[in-house]
């Protein structure tokens, strides 16, 4: 549902604790790959994050759709 979270409060409380989730989780990741900068850029596609990418390749966690790892 397009702007679900807009439209009901259970989207929109289900959406926080989804990204709550995932922030957390990207955290303990953070331990276990330093060499991401995960603490930095909780999984996004920084900078730092590509290079990393680059030099170390994907680990089993990463999206493979995340064009970045697509190298």
């Amino acid at each position: 549902m397009i702007k679900g979270d807009s439209r009901s409060i259970q989207i929109a409380a289900a959406s926080i604790v989804a990204k709550v989730w995932r922030d957390e989780l990207i955290v303990r990741l953070a331990v276990k790959y330093p060499e991401y900068d995960l603490i930095n850029n909780k999984g996004y596609g920084t900078a730092k994050h590509k290079l990393a990418l680059e030099h170390y390749g994907v680990s089993v966690l990463h999206r493979m759709s995340f064009s970045p790892c697509q190298l």
